[in-house]
Formats: C-alpha cells, sequence, structure tokens
C-alpha cells in the first residue's frame, strides 16, 4: 500500500512538473504566437517589373513580418485600374503614378486615396526617340508625330511641358496606343517618338536596335513627383499604426532595392520567371538617381511645398481646375523627419 502511494505521489509530482515546464515554455511562446498580424493587399503601379520589385524585395526580406503584417501583393495595371481596386477595398495599399493621380483627383474623378510616401522624386514621363529620327531636343518634334497610351498622364502632362519648352502643343501629332505596343511602333518607325516613361529605354534599345534619345519631362517640370505609395483616408483615421509599420517596411524594401539591383531583381524574377534578372537590373538601376530626396531629406519624403508647386504647375497648364490643396492628396505624416 505504501509503495503504491509513494508511486501515485510522484506521478502527481512529474505530471505537476510537465505542467510548469510547459506552462513556462507556452508563456516564452505566447509573446510571439498570440502577436496580432494585420492581413492587407497592395497592388504594383505596374504588373511585376524592375520598378516595382521592391514590394516583393520588402516581402522576401521580411520587411512585413517584423512589423506584422501579411501582405498579398498583385499586379497593377495603371492608375485607373488601382485606384478602383482601393476605392472597392480589394486592396488597402498601392502604387501608381503620383502625378496621374493628381489630374484625377482635381477633375474629381478620383477622390478617396492619400498618398503617404514617394517613390520617385521626379517624374519619370519622358519623350524617347530614336537617334535616327534627328530629334535631340523638344522643338525638334515640330510636326512630328509621337505615340503614347491613350489618356496616360504622359499624354495629359504633354502641353504643360511643351509650352514649358518652348514648343507650340498643337504642332505635335499625338497618336494614342497601347503601352505595350508603343516601342514595337517606335522601332518600325510607324511614329517619330513616343511619350513614355524613362525606364523603358533599355527595353527600347533592345527593340529598336538603335541608339535612343531621351528627353525628360523633368528637365521642365522638376516638381512633379513620379510613383507614389497611396492608401485610403479612412484607413489612415481608422489605423494609423497599420500605414506606418506598412509604409516603413516598404520604404525599407525599396531603398534595400536601389542598393542591391541585382539581388532585388532576382526575387522578382522567382516571382516572375518570365521577366529576365538583366531587365528588373536595369530599370532599377535606372530609377536608383530618383529615389533619394534632394538634401538629405529621408527616402519616401513628400516635401509640402512641392506638392504645392506640382498643382499650381497643372493647374497653370488648364490640366486641372483651381480648388486643389496638398491636403487632399498628401499625408506626410508617416515619414520621420529630419
Amino acid at each position: 500500500m505504501m509503495i503504491a502511494r509513494s508511486r501515485v505521489l510522484a506521478a502527481a509530482v512529474l505530471a505537476a512538473a510537465l505542467v510548469a515546464v510547459g506552462g513556462c515554455s507556452g508563456s516564452d511562446a505566447d509573446p510571439k504566437d498570440s502577436k496580432k498580424v494585420d492581413k492587407v493587399a497592395y497592388v504594383t503601379a505596374f504588373g511585376a517589373v524592375g520598378r516595382d520589385a521592391f514590394a516583393w524585395v520588402a516581402k522576401e526580406k521580411g520587411y512585413f513580418d517584423e512589423v506584422g503584417i501579411e501582405v498579398e501583393i498583385k499586379e497593377g495595371s495603371g492608375n485607373v485600374p488601382n485606384l478602383t481596386a482601393l476605392k472597392s477595398g480589394q486592396v488597402q495599399f498601392g502604387a501608381l503614378d503620383f502625378t496621374g493621380a493628381v489630374i484625377q483627383a482635381g477633375k474629381g474623378e478620383f477622390t478617396d486615396w492619400r498618398a503617404v510616401a514617394a517613390v520617385h522624386q521626379q517624374t519619370l514621363v519622358a519623350v524617347m526617340t530614336t537617334k535616327d529620327t534627328g530629334i535631340s531636343a523638344p522643338r525638334d518634334l515640330a510636326g512630328k508625330t509621337m505615340a503614347t497610351g491613350a489618356g496616360s498622364v504622359t499624354e495629359l502632362l504633354f502641353p504643360a511641358y511643351a509650352r514649358m519648352a518652348g514648343l507650340d502643343p498643337n504642332s505635335v501629332k499625338i497618336q494614342g496606343a497601347q503601352t505595350t505596343a508603343l516601342n514595337g511602333l517606335m522601332a518600325s518607325r510607324k511614329v517619330d517618338a513616343l511619350g513614355t516613361f524613362l525606364l523603358s529605354r533599355g527595353a527600347l534599345a533592345t527593340t529598336s536596335k538603335k541608339e535612343v534619345v531621351v528627353l525628360p519631362y523633368s528637365d521642365y517640370l522638376g516638381d512633379l513627383f513620379g510613383n507614389a505609395i497611396i492608401t485610403t483616408p479612412t484607413l489612415i483615421q481608422q489605423n494609423p499604426d497599420l500605414v506606418r509599420r506598412f509604409t516603413a517596411a516598404i520604404l525599407k524594401g525599396l531603398q534595400y532595392s536601389v542598393k542591391n539591383p541585382q539581388e532585388a531583381a532576382t526575387i522578382l524574377n522567382k516571382v516572375k520567371p518570365t521577366y529576365p534578372v538583366a531587365a528588373g537590373v536595369g530599370e532599377i538601376e535606372a530609377m536608383a538617381a530618383y529615389v533619394s530626396p534632394a538634401g538629405g531629406a529621408p527616402i519616401g519624403s513628400m516635401d509640402e511645398v512641392r506638392v504645392t508647386r506640382s498643382i499650381a504647375i497643372l493647374q497653370g497648364a488648364g490640366v486641372i481646375p483651381n480648388g486643389l490643396t496638398p491636403a487632399k492628396i498628401v499625408d506626410n505624416s508617416f515619414i520621420p523627419k529630419g
């Protein structure tokens, strides 16, 4: 009887010890296991190309995980589809051409969005042609045909660019086309120039097998931003901490990408095997100079003075009516100061 009681007591002590150990182990793991993870969706500016690789880099490097966010990355297809996805709640964050979105907000077409960080500190819109056309300056476009994405920011901004460059915008024939068809039109000389993006230079050179001439809009419209990260005013109001964490993580991915283009392009290629690593490297290297703000400001900064001037440029060119203010399109509180 005494032996039986001793065995029961020993078993009870062992069980208690196991519970205690298990409790300690569970307690140690609880902060990690029970930590709330926010699930969001993000849409790229356009497809899965070098300029948008930073989102996948942030995910691959664990930057989103570090701040408790699980991100589904979707391939975007331009401003209107991206803004529509944001408005409908299909995504909570996205990237797009900021100037194009400003034009749409100014016209009252899409207003339920706010930019929280700049990807490119200058617009990457440009006129692009091949050297054999003899076009080397904006004035050489007079009497020529320029193809551009129908209704694109390139087309909308061209009158302002032309006037600032001393060119009558009406002297240039604008031909609307699918964005994917632009390089082919130029290579076959069905047009004299393209309204496109700086980062397409390498692709045009490859397609045309000719030396490419680039006339950046930023030569005359220097205050316009390029792509930006956006979200909704509602999310900013309801969960500013989520917006802050997401913005910090994706900008960390952007900074890593421009410093490590080969690795960033390789990460992108894992997601999109049909997109060559070399093409990704070329785009990332080409955009690197446009990512860092002047004067040592933090990456992603959107200076309110420049935003104001951007609006003024678009209003002065007659692209949008008066009434738009920086507060209606930008919330720069999510970028660290200094």
